[in-house]
């Protein structure tokens, strides 16, 4: 099991089982969103258990995702696909060892131009 929360706790969530190696989105959206690039987990919808859900504000970001963060302090949680059976999990928002390593780096062609990705994790343009 895999806790985690938002800055101010209003939002608290579990995990169960395993957790899937993360990848970091280098898209604009996702640096937008988090002021820097997003480092997420897919799992299982049903895997994930929400507490204070409703502090949880959704940002329908496109026709095919939401972006879940809390309405008291801004914290950035979730990236929902929508019609997809798992959801993203910020992987800052975990509140211990996820005992997991980043696994890709994706849309690192529009990353931005402050920061270089050197750390041997394979890259994807899109």
């Amino acid at each position: 099991m895999y806790k985690g929360s938002c800055l101010c706790g209003a939002v608290t969530f579990e995990v169960s089982g395993e957790l899937p190696g993360p990848d970091a989105c280098h898209c604009t959206q996702c640096r937008k969103w988090t002021g820097h690039f997003l480092t997420g987990t897919d799992v299982p919808r049903s895997a994930l258990t929400v507490h204070g859900a409703d502090n949880v504000a959704w940002f329908q970001s496109s026709e095919k995702a939401r972006r879940g963060f809390c309405s008291r302090c801004g914290s950035s949680l979730f990236w929902d696909p929508l019609h997809k059976d798992w959801i993203g999990v910020s992987m800052g928002a975990f509140d211990g060892p996820t005992n997991t390593k980043l696994r890709i780096h994706i849309f690192v062609a529009n990353k931005g131009d402050y920061y270089d990705i050197d750390d041997g994790v394979p890259q994807r343009p899109q």
